[in-house]
């Protein structure tokens, strides 16, 4: 009988505790599709990959044009000639793969470099809002599976965060 008058003291103080915690929701997406300093971010990805193009596209033909040299010429070379340019050949593939895992890389690095600032300025300004409402969690709409309930506070956070982009 305890046991049951314990349990049940349980069950009404955590749903107590439930009642007492306030929960809101923002959509992060909408937050960081509505700030310029996002924008600019994503021009400046989008130029740097445009260049990586370009230069794979330049060291792509570099290396056609080498095969294709190599195959018209490859019946007039001596058997020690077509090793060293097959070499070669193998040399620029080579460089090119490489090449394109290193921008890959640098892309990734470049694209944190951007963001992270945004992301932080995202943070602190849920966190303002937050605390000016006296909330206890906020939950990104665009993660959650399924949520009913709780305060949108995207427009809040929107306005802290365009103040706080301004500056």
């Amino acid at each position: 009988m305890k046991k049951l008058l314990l349990a049940i003291a349980i069950v009404f103080s955590a749903g107590s505790l439930l009642a007492q915690s306030k929960v809101a929701h923002v959509n992060s997406q909408t937050l960081l599709d509505s700030l310029p300093s996002r924008q600019v971010a994503i021009q400046k990805l989008q130029e740097f990959e445009k260049n990586g193009i370009t230069e794979l596209q330049e060291m792509e033909a570099d290396l056609n044009d080498a095969l294709a040299k190599y195959e018209r010429d490859r019946p007039n070379m001596s058997p020690v000639i077509i090793k060293i340019e097959e070499e070669k050949l193998m040399k620029k593939q080579q460089a090119l793969q490489e090449r394109e895992q290193s921008l890959n890389a640098e892309m990734q690095a470049y694209s944190n470099e951007l963001n992270q600032p945004i992301l932080d300025m995202v943070q602190k300004a849920v966190k303002v809002v937050s605390e000016r409402k006296k909330l206890n969690y906020v939950i990104d709409e665009s993660v959650t599976l399924y949520f009913a309930g709780g305060t949108d506070i995207t427009q809040e956070v929107l306005t802290e965060l365009l103040k706080m982009d301004a500056q």
